[in-house]
């Protein structure tokens, strides 16, 4: 069977469930014939992938790589208007990402997620309290943005009054990874960028001569013993706007929309809820990071010749990471595309991650998660699309995510 899939197309991202049934089926290892990337769909699959990063490296560019024309002149923006951002952790193999990896694990820790608890609860129900009276809402802007970025600002010590401001920035960070922008859009989300680095670097700056209790502080100041030195410059500005308020509010945002528009349009889960939510809520978080997968995709590169399933590999290649595909694969998931709150193994899907890479933030994300969709649970009688809505996604490669989710509801 003949399989032709457009990554880029629109419609292909607003609704790939079907597709990605058709490649798991058919083409479980598809390259694309645009990109040349290997799109690797089957959920053993994936895990072995994450499971070998030896194998399948962070490191999508590799230093013999010629750069693009494009490519020159983001760097040169950068280098002349800002600092160049270096890798990321998930762009760092080991034993740099452990590293560097080992300096968040303390801000990650059980008890300082503990701690945190009654600030998300407060923040959860302090938002929902602004639109409450009003009987509906746009949830992508009145919750599910703002909930997870107040706790990454708060985190990060930056002012809460600054949050849509550096919503502007992180939104151009997103819009940038997207795989889907002309260069004069890329160019135009650099400038935001560049902008953010001149908001953050005087509070790197104050942090260095003045230290505080914020996670910030402890990014600016603690030595990475196996360097000998803290980040630098170009490092913190790539771990701001990647690790911390992308990667520390965009996925958590995703699943909040994701959550709300299944509980709409499965009324039978929403009565399961109802009825128990101690036994279900946690298995409802897992059902809606399995069947949205926030994160769709992420990128790999093979540093040797090898093999995925039945398909050779060369050196070099890029692999495209579906976690999308794998988390709907029905060898692994019973009629895995219905929410089923009681799965043996709610939690064992790929939405985070597996492996070195894992997201270290997923304890974090799911309390989020919890406070922001028990709010719901326990303010709301009943809930409804607005008229004419329509579930538009923004055009990304990447990561899946609701421009907007207009509701009406009534409270209880």
């Amino acid at each position: 069977m003949s399989i032709n899939v457009n990554f880029f197309d629109p419609d292909f991202q607003n609704s790939p469930f079907d597709q990605y049934a058709e490649l798991r089926q058919d083409a479980p290892v598809y390259q694309d014939p645009a990109t040349k990337i290997f799109h690797v769909s089957r959920f053993e699959d994936v895990r072995h992938v994450l499971q070998h990063p030896q194998i399948f490296s962070g490191k999508t560019r590799r230093a013999s790589d010629p750069q693009s024309a494009r490519q020159k002149t983001v760097n040169a923006m950068f280098e002349a208007q800002g600092w160049l951002p270096s890798a990321t952790l998930i762009g760092r193999d080991e034993p740099n990402h452990k590293q560097m990896r080992a300096m968040f694990n303390e801000a990650f820790r059980p008890a300082k997620i503990d701690a945190m608890d009654s600030f998300v609860q407060e923040t959860a129900e302090s938002l929902f309290d602004d639109f409450a009276a009003q009987g509906h809402c746009d949830w992508v802007q009145a919750m599910a943005v703002p909930l997870p970025l107040t706790i990454i600002v708060k985190q990060m010590g930056a002012p809460a009054e600054d949050l849509w401001r550096i919503k502007s920035w992180t939104d151009a960070f997103f819009k940038r990874i997207s795989m889907m922008l002309s260069e004069a859009e890329e160019i135009g989300c650099i400038e935001k960028e560049i902008e953010a680095q001149h908001y953050f670097q005087p509070i790197f700056d104050r942090l260095r001569a003045h230290p505080d209790d914020s996670l910030l502080s402890d990014l600016v100041n603690r030595e990475i013993p196996e360097w000998g030195r803290t980040l630098n410059n170009e490092e913190l500005h790539a771990e701001m706007m990647a690790d911390t308020f992308v990667g520390g509010s965009e996925t958590t945002t995703n699943a909040l929309s994701a959550g709300i528009k299944l509980l709409i349009e499965n009324p039978a889960v929403w009565n399961q809820l109802r009825d128990d939510q101690d036994s279900y809520l946690r298995p409802f978080i897992e059902e809606v990071l399995r069947l949205e997968s926030p994160v769709q995709m992420l990128l790999r590169r093979a540093t040797e010749q090898t093999t995925i399933g039945e398909t050779d590999i060369p050196e070099g290649a890029l692999i495209g990471v579906r976690y999308g595909a794998a988390n709907r694969d029905d060898s692994q998931f019973s009629c895995p595309a219905e929410i089923d709150l009681n799965r043996k193994k709610p939690g064992a899907h790929l939405a985070f991650g597996s492996g070195i890479h894992h997201c270290l933030g997923a304890p974090l994300a799911r309390r989020e998660l919890w406070w922001g969709f028990k709010t719901f649970l326990d303010r709301v009688e009943t809930a409804s699309f607005a008229p004419d809505i329509q579930f538009d996604y923004h055009p990304h490669c990447l990561l899946r995510a609701l421009k907007s989710l207009d509701i009406e509801f009534t409270l209880k």
